[in-house]
């Protein structure tokens, strides 16, 4: 197998491992967000501090990581399975989530899944870690005004929710230019 063949099987493996781990992000958070947190509020959700004094339903970080993994899935496999893999992810939220936030998970998922393509394909090509961070930011932003207002009929978290996904879309828009700049170094 020559280079180019080898980094294809790689980018495919890598692909589809991504795909497996934005996939799993979906039960985990739905999990998370009402049973693990160091405050779980009766009727509402378990939170987490995402910096200080202001906390953020626990499930915070996982969200934006499936944000993260969402464009990863997008650049090593393609639109059309992220496109699949975006609307799986909707349908298993609806099957897994709690019935307290089934709604707002699943509705949260597909738009702001949906809102980070848009902002991250067009971007992706010229500017890879800006497009990482801001598709995030906009995902974040229309997931958490969801999510917030139809799984608990309340806004009081938006300010963390936000936060807590933008310090995961930061995280992978550095890892994706630091890796830029190790493959320019090296190649």
């Amino acid at each position: 197998m020559n280079r180019q063949q080898s980094a294809g099987v790689s980018l495919s493996a890598a692909g589809f491992v991504s795909l497996i781990l934005f996939v799993l992000t979906i039960p985990a958070g739905n999990w998370a967000v009402t049973h693990v947190g160091l405050v779980c509020e009766p009727n509402g959700p378990c939170l987490i501090p995402v910096w200080p004094g202001v906390m953020s339903p626990s499930a915070v970080l996982l969200a934006g990581l499936a944000l993260v993994l969402r464009d990863a899935v997008q650049n090593l496999l393609g639109n059309v399975w992220t496109l699949v893999a975006i609307a799986a992810g909707a349908f298993i939220s609806a099957l897994l989530a709690e019935p307290s936030v089934v709604l707002g998970s699943t509705v949260a998922f597909l738009f702001s899944e949906l809102a980070d393509f848009a902002v991250y394909t067009p971007m992706r090509g010229r500017h890879p870690s800006a497009a990482v961070i801001l598709s995030g930011l906009v995902g974040s932003m229309v997931d958490s005004a969801i999510f917030l207002s139809l799984a608990f009929g309340s806004l009081d978290f938006l300010f963390g929710q936000v936060l807590g996904k933008f310090w995961m879309s930061l995280l992978g828009g550095a890892v994706l230019y630091l890796h830029r700049r190790m493959q320019l170094r090296l190649g």
